[in-house]
């Protein structure tokens, strides 16, 4: 039998901004169904799904089960619940923005309804229909760390953790929510501590490179056996002339610049966007070489939208409105770009399932 690609899909982080790739997921799932395809959903056409803070949410529910449709209404029905009871500006100098408990109950419930486990019992990362890889930071041991499903034998951690601590843990960003702790009780009944930990966004916003050096390692792959899709959650251009056009006087940048003037967070944008677009740079040598002379090494689609002043929308937005229209704009992409996406990850077939 003719081995399939090893299929990869990426999802960055970028809080709220999720209804983007839940909606372009969404349209692919849509599209496959109506083509009378039986294996339509995201698991069964990715063999590693890698996603990072709300990636990370999305990784683990689809690979759960959960189809992107229920997860684009999960975000855009409750944004006002997650994000609607923002602490007052003297509060935020010394808290996090938001209380994480309506978070914790969505998630855990939407985890839920898709297990088939003893009642009340949460999933665990073992229960994933395919494969994932999970950045998260942690504090405890302050280094990057991946939480990934047993998909090689060194891998013998992750797998106990309950799906929905996971996916808090790689959710917990900086100045939007304290870093994650709860303890849980692993597959041989020890009590296992789980920590301090932080969004994965702090080095790893956006996972593809995590993915294609998991899949060359871990399944012992080249880059010609690979297929990547990658998707981002909008990106605003990060420029500043450090003119300030409305007092025509240098900005001055201060921690008032960076983290407070105008509601923004610009020192967190600054690096996610920065570490968004150099994992956009090295998989483009990789694909193409260095001066692009190189055929493509492997197949890769990067969908993502630029958020211009139209559509402006921070990582806690709260306006419906808003959402519904960075949901258009994923319909758009994906439109845009479908014969490609069905084409190249639609077929209803997975590498692993070749061997």
């Amino acid at each position: 039998m003719e081995n399939k690609p090893f299929k990869i899909l990426s999802i960055d982080g970028g809080g709220i901004r999720g209804v983007f790739p839940a909606m372009v997921l969404a349209n692919y799932e849509a599209e496959l169904k109506a083509k009378g395809v039986e294996k339509w959903q995201v698991y069964q056409n990715f063999d590693l799904i890698c996603g990072t803070s709300t990636g990370g949410i999305m990784a683990v529910a689809l690979a759960l089960g959960i189809p992107a449709k229920e997860i684009y209404e999960l975000y855009l029905n409750n944004a006002d619940k997650i994000f609607g009871s923002k602490k007052g500006f003297l509060k935020r100098i010394k808290y996090s923005a938001h209380q994480r408990d309506e978070l914790e109950t969505l998630i855990r419930n939407k985890y839920k309804s898709y297990h088939n486990g003893e009642d009340g019992e949460d999933p665990r990362l073992k229960h994933c229909k395919t494969h994932v890889a999970i950045p998260i930071y942690d504090l405890m041991e302050g280094r990057p760390s991946v939480l990934k499903s047993k998909y090689h034998d060194a891998f013998v951690r992750d797998y106990h953790i309950p799906a929905y601590q996971a996916a808090l843990a790689t959710s917990a960003a900086p100045t939007y929510f304290d870093p994650y702790s709860d303890k849980y009780i692993d597959l041989n009944g020890l009590e296992k501590p789980f920590q301090n930990k932080v969004d994965g966004g702090v080095f790893a916003n956006n996972p593809t490179l995590n993915g294609i050096i998991e899949a060359q390692k871990a399944f012992n792959l080249q880059l010609k056996d690979i297929s990547v899709l990658s998707i981002g959650t909008g990106h605003q251009r990060f420029c500043d002339a450090g003119i300030d056009k409305k007092k025509n006087h240098r900005v001055k940048y201060g921690i008032r610049y960076w983290m407070l003037e105008d509601g923004k967070k610009r020192l967190i944008d600054l690096f996610m966007q920065g570490q968004t677009q150099q994992v956009q740079n090295l998989i483009s040598i990789l694909k193409n070489g260095i001066d692009k002379r190189e055929p493509d090494n492997f197949e890769y689609i990067r969908i993502d939208t630029q958020l211009d002043e139209s559509c402006n929308i921070e990582m806690d937005e709260t306006d419906k409105k808003k959402l519904e229209k960075l949901a258009e704009k994923a319909n758009i992409e994906f439109q845009n770009n479908a014969t490609q996406i069905i084409n190249l990850f639609g077929d209803g077939n997975r590498y692993l399932e070749s061997k």
